[in-house]
């Protein structure tokens, strides 16, 4: 069982930075697939980046160059740094876990644990 926390959001002004932490229990971080994925009001849940076993990254093409995201397992958390943020990137931010490097990694069905979501809102 993992346990995910998310927290760092908040209101930012366009172009403005967040960075977004989640934290994770359990004793086998490094096991898991880590992403992030956001809900804008009225819209489907979307994928917005992940974080594999070996450190590779993938991003969707709407946050590629502006967000990154990084792993730090001594801690069991991930980060993402989000710049140059836009109000279209305003939502709630989810942190999910998938255990194991496999496919389907931009799909938040393959993701088994979930956090409870943080505000981003950014405002024009």
């Amino acid at each position: 069982q993992v346990q995910l926390v998310e927290s760092g959001g908040g209101l930012v002004q366009a172009g403005g930075s967040l960075r977004l932490s989640c934290e994770a229990s359990g004793r086998t971080f490094s096991s898991y697939v880590m992403g992030w994925f956001r809900q804008a009001p009225g819209k489907e849940r979307e994928f917005v980046a992940a974080i594999n076993l070996s450190s590779r990254t993938y991003y969707a093409d709407s946050v590629k160059g502006r967000i990154t995201i990084s792993r730090d397992n001594a801690k069991n958390t991930v980060s993402l740094q989000m710049n140059s943020l836009k109000p279209e990137d305003t939502g709630v931010y989810y942190c999910a876990a998938k255990f194991g490097d496999g496919d389907h990694n931009g799909d938040w069905a393959a993701y088994r644990y979930r956090g409870q979501g943080t505000q981003v809102t950014v405002s024009s």
